[in-house]
């Protein structure tokens, strides 16, 4: 879920957008994750990236990652709000984190997925 154009800026988090991700894969895939004991993880990262821009998940990254100052003149209050807590929350986090602590992330989040995903 990277935006085009973008230096591998990762536009959603996978915690605090789960309801999007399980709306998303309702809508596009007819998929009910809550139901889904044989998904693994690669395929579901694999769907994941292949989410579309007119899913809830799709429409928030497009809200968050969107850089045009035409596209920007038109958005709502509630649009600016929704880009500027997603950048000015996750820069900090950016700046905040070493690689190490990046890394240990990652590890943990993935051995969570296994474990949720059973595979």
């Amino acid at each position: 879920m990277y935006s085009s154009g973008q230096s591998r800026e990762i536009w959603f988090d996978l915690y605090e957008d789960w309801g999007f991700i399980e709306t998303s894969f309702a809508i596009q895939y007819n998929i009910r994750l809550r139901e889904e004991t044989e998904m693994s993880w690669g395929e579901f990262i694999t769907l994941l990236g292949g989410i579309m821009p007119k899913t809830p998940l799709g429409q928030i990254i497009s809200i968050r990652s969107e850089n045009d100052k035409d596209t920007l003149k038109h958005f709502t209050p509630e649009q600016h709000r929704v880009r500027n807590e997603w950048r000015s929350r996750n820069t900090s986090k950016i700046v905040q984190m070493d690689k190490k602590q990046v890394e240990r992330q990652i590890k943990e989040f993935q051995e969570a997925c296994k474990k949720a995903f059973g595979k």
